[in-house]
């Protein structure tokens, strides 16, 4: 087992600096973002390729994985009074951080996120560019992993793994949640998310098709209008969809939406209230890349 190098939610300690290969000045491969203190969506997620040929430890002998030359996201961030920043990631596979601060250090984590991913908190943290890598523990490992940036403490603890308790909606959503009334804009509203997990859908309602984690993928807190909620995902796999409605009901879906084997489901009256919902892989151990699409108009 690998020894944590941070604490999940403490102040991220600093590393020297030796000569390294990492070129922070590089254009970010996945691009860049400017966020100002109680940025939404919270947090804000980026879909990346995790690895590189470039070992981690040449930053520091306790730095872990392997990473490439130029940063794979960098963060434009203006600070406030009130909180912290979480950077972390989230992937099927085992993930590392590399962060190279405003002040030009670097900082890194493995483990401190839920399972193997990793992720840090930057306590009073500084206004300016933060350069950012996420590393694969394994040496030509290249594997799909989603970037969170966040101010509650909602990055890098999103990863479907099996638990005791089983589906369980009253779990913290694996990527956040929103406030949405009658009427929102933009619509479709979306999330990018990591489907599938270790549970069973139709462990919680018969019929249900697919395998989910035990906790909602995203919480969504609804204020009714006059139109139809309508629940849907894309993704290039087979996808399917499970909510636990305002009054505690559940309902799935596996191929209704619009295109290919993508699941939708529409609430003509919806109540208003928490909805928990999870992206479920039809197949068991089918992680992949999903957009949840929240709409009043159409589904994916």
């Amino acid at each position: 087992m690998k020894t944590q190098i941070f604490a999940s939610v403490v102040t991220v300690a600093l590393l020297a600096s030796p000569a390294i290969a990492q070129d922070f000045s590089a254009p970010a491969t996945f691009g860049t973002v400017n966020l100002s203190s109680g940025f939404t969506p919270d947090p804000y997620n980026v879909t990346l390729t995790s690895g590189g040929q470039l070992r981690a430890s040449n930053l520091s002998s306790s730095c872990r994985g392997w990473i490439a030359n130029a940063p794979d996201f960098s963060v434009f961030y203006e600070a406030g009074n009130m909180f912290d920043l979480t950077i972390g990631a989230v992937s099927n596979t085992d993930t590392t951080l590399v962060v190279n601060g405003p002040d030009t250090s670097w900082y890194c984590d493995d483990d401190s996120g839920e399972g193997l991913n990793p992720s840090m908190t930057f306590s009073n943290p500084a206004s300016g560019r933060y350069d950012i890598w996420v590393g694969s523990y394994s040496e030509g490992d290249y594997a799909q992993a989603t970037l969170s940036i966040s101010e509650l403490g909602l990055a890098g603890g999103a990863t479907p793994q099996p638990s005791s308790r089983g589906i369980d909606w009253s779990l913290a959503a694996n990527f956040g949640s929103a406030n949405l009334r009658g009427g929102f804009t933009p619509d479709p509203y979306r999330v990018n998310i990591i489907s599938g997990g270790g549970f069973r859908a139709d462990s919680v309602r018969s019929g249900c098709a697919g395998w989910v984690s035990a906790a909602p993928d995203f919480e969504l807190n609804f204020t009714a209008g006059s139109l139809p909620l309508i629940l849907s995902a894309a993704s290039s796999s087979d996808t399917t969809i499970l909510v636990n409605d305002p009054n505690g009901n559940w309902h799935c879906n596996d191929d209704g939406g619009n295109a290919g084997l993508n699941p939708a489901l529409t609430f003509n009256n919806a109540a208003s209230g928490t909805y928990d919902i999870w992206i479920g892989s039809y197949s068991q151990g089918g992680g992949t890349e999903a957009t949840l699409s929240i709409s009043e108009l159409y589904s994916e």
